[in-house]
């Protein structure tokens, strides 16, 4: 993944682009290394989304990696995504080395499809890539008026000569509950809350604990659970495919009516947004209210890319001779 830092907020400076065309110019630039259509096109219309919700840190500035990962032969440009088991509730997916959102956007729908017929679906997955912002599946499951909760976890090394800290991980996890007139309540979060110091410890041992705590429990279900562990995976020495995800989504009116939960939790996200807003932000708003205030605005008035941004995605399409519609749009420079 891209270490690039990226503020998650609209930028100070830089042009709009409209939705559409921000979504055709990415899917161009994985065509250009080999990937399927579909799964091209998956990739323009999620990291493009990431972008419309300004959360920059998973959208369009991953494709840096990614392009690069495919081109050394180190991610499957062309995977056949296959499930490997599967019960009435459940299914395990093989993502057979290539990026992580197709087998997890198969997953979900397919954890949805369980959940509408037999009340809760989950899914893992497991021998692929990067699945990018966890909020983009969870989200899934909310257009069905269903709970969705996205995790994401990979392998790594735990280094004897580490403090603790080192096994968190920092996995994402992603929860997500429909309503009808507030903004839809989306957590999409990583667990890892500040970078550890030997200096910072007794100020903030609460937050490395439940750092630490939040890390390998996600570690345990969307990691080990999910296979990535696996011996045969991990001599598997082509493709990093290092990464793995639960996948769950639940029928609300199994547990409540519909209309009941959602009233009530609408009633509450309208109190919230009444309180003070933190300082320096504009609006009170629950997690996901500021994404979905920006995805409003920015499909309407075009999706706001900083001039570094627009000059890394540049440079990646010149070496791919794939035109950047940006010269386009300077007329809408902010």
């Amino acid at each position: 993944m891209s270490n690039i830092p990226m503020r998650n907020t609209t930028p100070l400076h830089g042009i709009r682009i409209p939705f559409e065309t921000h979504t055709l110019f990415i899917t161009k630039l994985f065509l250009a290394v080999g990937m399927q259509l579909k799964y091209a096109e998956l990739m323009g219309e999620m990291l493009a989304t990431a972008d419309s919700r300004c959360v920059y840190s998973h959208g369009s500035l991953q494709v840096l990696d990614y392009l690069q990962q495919i081109r050394e032969g180190r991610v499957n440009s062309s995977p056949n995504v296959t499930i490997a088991q599967e019960s009435d509730t459940t299914a395990v997916l093989d993502g057979d080395g290539g990026m992580g959102y197709g087998p997890a956007h198969q997953g979900m729908s397919l954890a949805v499809e369980k959940a509408l017929k037999h009340g809760i679906g989950a899914v893992t997955t497991r021998n692929h890539y990067h699945f990018g912002a966890a909020g983009n599946y969870s989200r899934m499951a909310i257009k069905h008026n269903c709970v969705g909760w996205a995790l994401s976890a990979h392998r790594y090394n735990l280094d004897s000569n580490q403090v603790i800290m080192g096994a968190s991980g920092g996995s994402p996890m992603s929860l997500a509950f429909p309503t009808q007139t507030q903004p839809p309540l989306v957590l999409d979060m990583g667990t890892v809350f500040m970078n550890y110091e030997d200096s910072l410890f007794q100020k903030y041992y609460g937050l490395f604990a439940k750092s630490l705590g939040l890390g390998v429990a996600i570690q345990a279900i969307a990691g080990i659970l999910a296979g990535i562990w696996k011996p045969e995976l991990q001599s598997h020495s082509k493709w990093i495919a290092n990464q793995g995800t639960f996948l769950l989504a639940f029928k609300i009116d199994n547990f409540m009516p519909l209309d009941e939960f959602q009233h009530t939790l609408d009633f509450f996200i309208a109190q919230a947004r009444r309180m003070r807003p933190f300082p320096g932000m504009p609006h009170a708003e629950l997690p996901g209210g500021m994404e979905w205030r920006w995805e409003k605005e920015n499909l309407l008035k075009g999706v706001p890319l900083d001039d570094d941004l627009c000059l890394k995605l540049n440079t990646v399409a010149e070496s791919l001779n794939i035109e950047t519609p940006f010269k386009r749009y300077e007329s809408t420079r902010f």
